[in-house]
């Protein structure tokens, strides 16, 4: 049997090869893993754009519910923000939603620990092979009465990320203008803010996701978009983020 977990997390073409029923036993396992030394792990869930995010957002917090722990759902937001938030938080885990710069049709689920950091191999073997005991046995592992879990719903968070961010510098961008591909994805909140609080000019491409968009023809893997408004635009610097917002092209 092929392993669950590649490089990045969990992914596939959604709703075919990552289907939302192997997401709900992910998120069943992630909360019998992490919770093991709390009565409630709090586990905070993260997305990008695209159309399946929300499936597998309900899916996975159904399943967190399911076996008793607190899904905190923080929407659209970028991959960062879910490892400092997790930190930050204290939550026992973070889950990302996205398949990072692959077309919309894909999609992607990865975990950070409590630490915000991605977890080592031995840890995602655990997940998985948890995931295959609940795939052989769905009543195994089940909360009840008033264990059942709980759902927050908290795309104010993102706030907080931008706050943090916004502090890592003393810099100041007055007098500078940049153009900012947000690729449809993560970045279209987040980044435009950031920039423009530290003072700059901001251009802004690509921010109006529609759950289909990301990634097409714009972001990071698409330099000659960005580099031709960086000319047109006279722009001092030119910023292009991939799906989820966890790397950028300058």
């Amino acid at each position: 049997m092929a392993r669950l977990f590649g490089t990045d997390g969990v992914r596939g073409e959604a709703n075919l090869e990552l289907t939302p029923e192997l997401a709900y036993r992910l998120g069943r396992a992630a909360t019998l893993f992490f919770g093991e030394d709390t009565q409630q792990p709090v586990i905070l869930i993260g997305r990008d754009t695209r159309i399946s995010g929300q499936m597998f957002e309900s899916a996975l917090a159904a399943g967190i519910c399911s076996a008793g722990g607190k899904a905190v759902a923080t929407g659209v937001i970028p991959t960062p923000a879910i490892a400092y938030l997790a930190k930050k938080m204290q939550a026992q885990a973070g889950i990302v939603i996205s398949a990072s710069h692959n077309p919309f049709y894909d999609n992607g689920i990865k975990f950070f620990g409590g630490d915000g950091y991605k977890l080592p191999d031995e840890v995602e073997d655990q997940l998985e092979a948890l995931v295959h005991s609940i795939a052989k046995d769905d009543q195994l592992y089940r909360a009840s009465g008033a264990k059942v879990g709980t759902v927050e719903y908290r795309h104010d968070l993102v706030k907080e990320y931008i706050d943090f961010v916004t502090a890592t510098t003393k810099e100041r961008f007055e007098g500078m203008k940049v153009v900012l591909d947000c690729a449809n994805g993560a970045a279209y909140e987040a980044m435009p803010t950031i920039l423009r609080r530290l003072g700059a000019e901001v251009v802004v491409l690509h921010n109006k996701p529609n759950g289909k968009n990301i990634n097409d023809h714009c972001g990071s893997t698409h330099l000659d978009v960005i580099q031709q408004a960086v000319v047109e635009h006279h722009a001092d610097l030119g910023i292009a983020h991939d799906g989820d917002a966890d790397r950028c092209l300058c």
